[in-house]
């Protein structure tokens, strides 16, 4: 078993890993957001990609997600855990709060979505009914109680387009579709998974209240980045206990 960790706005590298090499791997769909870092975590194997790029460069509706996922498969990751920056917008999700979501809304648009688009010998469906890999998810939520972090169980993830964050208008939609939290990354990323048949995952840091959620608070960058180190200290200790139960 090889666990292969995505991380997003905060976690463009992974601490206490032991880096064994990196690898720069070549894709029928593109080049990934970067090299591969293959190592050990807990004397684990792991392999790493930071989806914006090692300097958070690539923008998330830049992001190549067909040649990220693919990547990751053919260099033996049998797992995928990604890592996410989200706006919370239910009461149980504000800032710092970790969430393990199990459903998810699309509404991004123009992104490369599938493998399954060119040179078709038949049409190729995949049951997404439930998005999220339900025994990674439990394994995530049972190291988060291991080692004393908080983390709710469940929620709808509304994957928005980005770059911009949302209208107070827009977040009110997302709410009254049933969102609990909103980011940028989640799809295609995880129908990509599931497509080359990847158990999937997502460990979701709320960085802020979503738009209109709090208005007596205006959205900070400068209070995001504080928020996100201490959100993300907490991710690496529940990553750390994840791999040791893996």
């Amino acid at each position: 078993m090889t666990l292969a960790i995505i991380g997003g706005t905060g976690l463009t590298s992974l601490p206490g890993l032991e880096i064994d090499r990196r690898e720069m791997v070549h894709t029928p769909f593109g080049e990934p957001s970067g090299p591969l870092t293959h190592g050990h975590l807990n004397d684990q194997r792991v392999i790493f990609l930071a989806r914006h790029g090692y300097g958070h460069t690539i923008p998330p509706h830049g992001i190549n997600y067909r040649a990220n996922i693919w990547a990751l498969h053919q260099t033996g990751a049998t797992k995928v855990l990604a890592v996410a920056a989200v706006g919370g917008i239910s009461p149980e999700l504000g800032p710092g709060q970790l969430g393990a979501p199990d459903q998810i809304i699309d509404y991004t648009w123009g992104r490369a979505n599938t493998f399954f688009d060119q040179d078709l010998e038949r049409v190729t469906h995949v049951d997404f009914t439930h998005p999220y890999d339900a025994r990674l998810r439990g394994r995530l939520l049972e190291a988060a109680e291991r080692c004393g972090v908080a983390m709710v169980d469940g929620g709808c993830y509304g994957a928005t387009q980005g770059p911009r964050l949302e209208t107070a208008a827009e977040i009110r939609r997302l709410r009254n579709d049933g969102c609990d939290m909103v980011g940028m990354t989640g799809m295609p990323e995880a129908v990509l998974a599931r497509e080359l048949e990847l158990p999937y995952a997502s460990c979701a840091v709320v960085a802020n209240w979503a738009a209109g959620i709090n208005d007596d608070e205006p959205i900070s960058m400068a209070a995001i980045e504080e928020i996100l180190k201490t959100g993300m200290g907490n991710v690496r200790a529940v990553l750390g206990a994840l791999i040791n139960s893996l």
